[in-house]
């Protein structure tokens, strides 16, 4: 959801109640993605910094509570460790609330639909209704986006405070992914701006050439930006055209729609 960033854990580390132990053994839980499914003790250790016996004894650890496994030398994440995303999702209310709306946008449009939450630097898909497949990688619940790339991204930053925004641009890995992508620090911001005045996002082949999506905010009963809604399609002739005149007022009455039952049953995880 649209919150001020975390406070930085060296903010942290001095305070009485910080767990070291925990936030290692987390951190090396996190080394492992897409680029680097299964590693070596030596090179989680490198990743995150740490000695090659607090690295073990984390990895052990996490080995015994079945959340790691290994083959040979190489460390691998197991299937157990879904558990701690999905117990974050399904405490929100807000993809239920939000899933039947998105089943009758993206049958509406044939477009695949999205739902997602910002979180650092990224977004994470917390429903979605697939259609047909339009980028290179599986998108899936859980599945997580740079935010300064992506149309749902860049709605969820217009949500934010404008401190807490320059606090994100500041952080964030700024790179070019494809040639027609906005990622200079002064454009971007312009961009995230004249997003929150518009209410729409559309981001055109910027993350990955032939693919294109627009996406709306979705505010809770408080009028806080609570998540992203957006509809995916590929690149084509004409399509900007298509999604301004006929995508843009489909995801506008699923944006109406969803908010409405949010704010008739605000829950916890939406406000």
């Amino acid at each position: 959801m649209a919150q001020p960033a975390a406070p930085e854990p060296a903010s942290f580390e001095k305070d009485p109640n910080y767990m070291q132990s925990l936030a290692r053994g987390l951190e090396v839980m996190r080394s492992f993605d897409l680029e680097h499914p299964a590693m070596t003790l030596s090179e989680v250790a490198e990743r995150v910094g740490l000695s090659r016996a607090v690295v073990r004894r984390c990895l052990l650890t996490l080995q015994q509570l079945g959340y790691v496994g290994s083959r040979g030398r190489q460390f691998h994440l197991l299937p157990r460790t879904l558990d701690l995303g999905f117990h974050y999702i399904s405490s929100l209310s807000l993809p239920d609330r939000a899933l039947p709306f998105m089943e009758r946008l993206a049958q509406t449009l044939d477009e695949s639909s999205s739902l997602s939450v910002l979180d650092g630097q990224e977004i994470i898909y917390v429903a979605r209704v697939p259609v047909r497949r339009v980028m290179t990688i599986t998108l899936v619940v859980g599945a997580r986006l740079p935010a300064v790339a992506t149309s749902m991204g860049r709605v969820l930053l217009a949500g934010l405070p404008e401190p807490a925004l320059e606090e994100r641009l500041a952080a964030a890995e700024l790179k070019p992914y494809t040639p027609r992508t906005i990622w200079k620090r002064d454009p971007l911001r312009a961009e995230i701006r004249r997003v929150r005045k518009q209410g729409y996002a559309l981001v055109d082949e910027e993350l990955e050439a032939g693919l294109c999506s627009i996406a709306v905010p979705v505010h809770n009963h408080a009028r806080q930006v609570a998540g992203a809604l957006n509809i995916g399609f590929r690149a084509r002739e004409g399509c900007r055209e298509w999604a301004l005149a006929t995508a843009l007022p489909a995801l506008r009455e699923a944006q109406a729609q969803i908010e409405a039952a949010l704010a008739h049953c605000p829950a916890p995880g939406v406000q």
